[in-house]
């Protein structure tokens, strides 16, 4: 039983919740891509896990106005929004994390920052002042978050209580210099406690010695120190568990308590920092820090972290694509096929294929590239074709397609996938020799794919279908519509927009799985609600999909709402 005094303080703390917005700093430390994105993601999970109501926003210092332009081999890949926004991947670990729907406002970039500002001293709203970077940028940086942080990202419309902000980058670039300068000024605006900073470090082990190093990580916090920010939480990024001589090192001449040092050792699931994260007292502590309400704490990626290390039987898809050489071009394509295969017990294995590998000029040049590619394919139990721009590759990728047809192995097409799957029907079963599409070859005299209205060739970044679109399935039977019988036709367009004129579906009879989907169902999937279309992949593979069917189940609504990506005609997402 609560004694008075402990109720008193409880119901403070709940009100002093309510009443101030609550901002989370994450800032990084020695290298990029130490992980901070997963680690705010992980923080934000285990804060709503408690009953909070949370928003993330992602900070990226470059002068791009967005990541439409980005090539996947800089950045990873493009995550689309609902509203339509081409924003970094780090987003999407945001939604699929927490289960929320984000904005293009909650990616914010110096070009996004500078446009505003010289748009407003444009119109004279400085009246006159020279505009500098303090105040004017620094204040634009700092309105920009707290609007943000005010928009509500759930179904019930309840305002944000904590805001987990992921500043890009590494503490030291000229870059993030105007960021840090508007947080140094922002924490006292908000006041101590409704404002904390995590701080993100790598420790290095080399091999010659296997020594846990920390002079990297003092010189980082030395460094973000002297600019303003004392860091509250201290994460370490290591192969190894933390070693407590070490902790105790960096407590020292961090100025932290050891408490306050967190270890984050590499782990086999990203599912598994939120649990490493509370491990550690990490809510607790931000309960006390941020005058935050003490909630029970169902932990719910227990459950999934659980099943990935109890699975026995294996899945295996091969990943058909051009920018393969680096795994975060297709995150959230990975992710919706992990998410897939949990649903069905299994472990996923993803074989990537440059596509480019598969044509006939890559066996004259380098035959064993060649065989080695198609020994991945042919070992595959199933055949995904993302999403892409460019001709480089895409006749492999016909090829790979043909092969899955033939073959009556599972296929997925998608965006550029389905083009596709649409030119290799026509060149290889109506024997238009040329289908193609006019994005690769404008002169063809079957043009089964164009370009579509918005698309403007001179102009780069926002000029596609972008965002959250509705399609609507025809009334035929459809195995991505109902999971319940195959079509008795040739290849049929089961989907289109609402106007009717934008093919959005394909399937194709007499096949274990063939289908297309023009939209992006990637960008919906969640770890406990994994994407149709590749659920229905994923269950054919493993040999489950009829079993499936029998049962009755129905997973796909009669119209279902997508979210438009990265092709010249449109894509749409489940």
């Amino acid at each position: 039983m609560l004694g008075i005094y402990q109720y008193m303080s409880l119901c403070f703390c709940v009100r002093s919740s309510r009443a101030s917005m609550k901002y989370i700093l994450v800032t990084g430390g020695v290298i990029s891509g130490i992980g901070k994105g997963i680690i705010a993601s992980s923080v934000g999970t285990i804060l709503k896990s408690c009953g909070l109501h949370v928003t993330a926003i992602k900070i990226d210092p470059y002068i791009n106005i967005d990541a439409g332009t980005f090539s996947p081999y800089e950045h990873g890949e493009v995550f689309v929004l609902d509203d339509g926004g081409e924003v970094d991947l780090d987003l999407g670990n945001y939604e699929r994390f927490l289960d929320i729907r984000l904005t293009r406002d909650n990616n914010l970039t110096t070009g996004k920052i500078y446009q505003s500002v010289i748009n407003k001293e444009r119109r004279g709203d400085y009246l006159g002042k020279t505009v500098q970077v303090v105040p004017h940028i620094t204040d634009a940086i700092q309105e920009w978050v707290m609007r943000q942080a005010r928009i509500s990202v759930d179904d019930d419309g309840v305002e944000p209580q904590v805001c987990v902000i992921e500043l890009g980058g590494t503490v030291g670039d000229i870059e993030s210099m105007p960021f840090i300068e508007a947080f140094r000024q922002f924490q006292f605006k908000v006041k101590r406690e409704n404002f904390c900073n995590i701080h993100v470090s790598l420790i290095p082990q080399p091999n010659t010695t296997g020594e846990q190093k920390t002079k990297p990580t003092q010189n980082s916090v030395r460094e973000l120190r002297g600019l303003g920010l004392s860091p509250d939480l201290i994460m370490c990024r290591c192969s190894t568990p933390l070693e407590t001589a070490v902790k105790e090192k960096i407590s020292m001449f961090c100025h932290v308590e050891p408490t306050q040092v967190i270890c984050v050792q590499d782990v086999s699931s990203v599912y598994r920092v939120p649990l490493l994260l509370e491990d550690q007292g990490v809510v607790s502590y931000f309960c006390q820090r941020l005058n935050l309400p003490v909630g029970i704490r169902p932990r719910k990626m227990l459950e999934i972290v659980f099943l990935l290390l109890t699975l026995r039987k294996h899945v295996s898809i091969a990943l058909v694509g051009k920018y393969t050489k680096l795994a975060d071009s297709y995150t959230s394509v990975i992710k919706a096929l992990e998410h897939s295969a949990l649903a069905i017990n299994h472990k996923l294995e993803v074989k990537y294929i440059d596509s480019a590998d598969l044509e006939p000029t890559t066996l004259q040049d380098e035959p064993v590239k060649y065989h080695e590619a198609w020994q991945k394919l042919c070992s595959s139990q199933g055949v995904l074709v993302p999403g892409g721009f460019g001709v480089r590759g895409t006749e492999g990728k016909i090829l790979a397609i043909n092969w899955a047809r033939k073959q009556n192995k599972p296929f997925l097409g998608v965006c550029l996938g389905m083009q596709l799957a649409v030119c290799e029907f026509a060149r290889n079963v109506l024997g238009w020799e040329d289908a193609n599409s006019t994005e690769f070859n404008p002169e063809s005299e079957h043009p089964v794919v164009i370009d579509m209205p918005e698309h403007n060739p001179g102009q780069m970044g926002g000029t596609m279908r972008l965002g959250k679109r509705q399609t609507i399935f025809r009334s035929i039977p459809s195995v991505l519509k109902a999971f319940l019988e195959s079509l008795n036709l040739c290849l049929q367009f089961v989907g289109q927009d609402v106007e009717g004129e934008r093919m959005e579906v394909i399937e194709l009879e007499d096949h274990c799985y063939f289908v297309g989907v023009q939209y992006h169902p990637e960008f919906t999937s969640r770890p406990i609600k994994p994407s149709p279309p590749y659920f229905g992949l994923l269950l054919a593979a493993a040999g489950k999909l009829q079993s499936y069917l029998n049962k009755g189940c129905r997973l796909s609504p009669r119209s279902c709402i997508g979210r438009y990506a990265d092709s010249h005609v449109g894509s749409d997402q489940y």
